[in-house]
């Protein structure tokens, strides 16, 4: 059987309970990721998926299990993965087209400037930031062009893995709505593969591929994996129209809302650890088969095209 391009296996993360314990956040996490895929996780607060992002950055490590990514264990910050966080993160002393080469430099020391430059301004181009707008620094920006720049930064380094921690959150919905078209555009033409953290059910429908739904903490776990087999390109004053569109959201609905309290705490041990995978067919549930050797998202995009 193949192994995922990135892989997380049977992770456990725990820390002091301030009281001589230990309090277990989430426990035996186990699920890959495809190359190119762009997967959602969904959760309640505490359920441990911003500590998740953290692990796959490399800015913090689990108390058990690994993560494996295109054949190597993760361990450390990497330029192989880049992060868009809801703050934006920007460097406040910089342009707009400086926080973006700055990146790409460090990336590419070996390019020359006018290359590290052009190749900055595709990127800020695609998300719609061009002419005087890209010497202007963070301060001088709105929430949504700074947004704008962070996405920029981050697809212009060509990392193998783009997380995203609820980079939208901050946003008003029309701001929000523009930047995840870019969003989709952007990615649909690159080999990037993207793991984001929403807590919008509609956001995750309109972007992935899969969307991972936790339990409640603590001891949450990943418990289910909802396949999203709606056609690309998706935009969003269509995709209502689809037959599986309701099914999939009222799903999510009723296990964030239910199940998700229902099955916290659960012990893991004895249970399969990967999540159970759903799929829906002319807006019902159907059996899905393992994901032992799934099909190249790459692949599925190019046919529903």
């Amino acid at each position: 059987m193949s192994k995922p391009f990135l892989s997380i296996e049977r992770m456990t993360q725990q820390f002091p309970d301030g009281q001589g314990g230990t309090l277990t956040v989430f426990e035996h996490a186990s699920f890959g990721i495809e190359k190119g895929e762009f997967v959602c996780i969904l959760g309640h607060s505490g359920c441990g998926k911003s500590t998740i992002m953290n692990i796959l950055a490399g800015l913090a490590e689990p108390t058990s299990g690994v993560v494996k990514m295109d054949g190597y264990e993760v361990s450390g910050p990497s330029l192989d993965r880049g992060v868009v966080f809801q703050n934006y993160s920007l460097l406040p002393w910089l342009s707009a087209l400086r926080n973006v080469t700055f990146g790409v430099k460090a990336r590419y020391p070996d390019w020359p400037r006018a290359k590290v430059e052009a190749h900055a301004r595709e990127y800020l181009a695609m998300v719609g930031l061009e002419g005087d707008v890209v010497h202007r620094k963070p301060s001088q920006l709105s929430g949504g062009m700074r947004q704008r720049v962070s996405i920029a930064r981050a697809f212009a380094n060509h990392p193998k893995l783009l997380l995203l921690d609820e980079p939208f959150g901050a946003l008003d919905a029309l701001t929000r709505g523009t930047i995840q078209e870019e969003l989709l555009k952007i990615w649909g033409g690159t080999e990037q593969t993207v793991f984001m953290i929403t807590h919008d059910i509609d956001e995750a429908i309109l972007l992935a591929d899969r969307i991972l739904l936790m339990t409640n903490g603590p001891q949450a776990r990943v418990a289910e994996s909802v396949e999203i087999n709606i056609p690309r390109p998706r935009e969003r004053t269509t995709i209502v129209e689809d037959a599986n569109y309701y099914a999939i959201r009222n799903h999510t609905v009723q296990f964030l809302g239910r199940r998700s309290k229902e099955l916290a705490g659960r012990p893991a041990e004895g249970l399969d650890q990967s999540p159970a995978t759903v799929r829906f067919e002319n807006g019902h549930a159907v059996a899905a088969p393992a994901r032992a050797e799934p099909e190249s998202p790459r692949r599925l995009r190019a046919v529903n095209e």
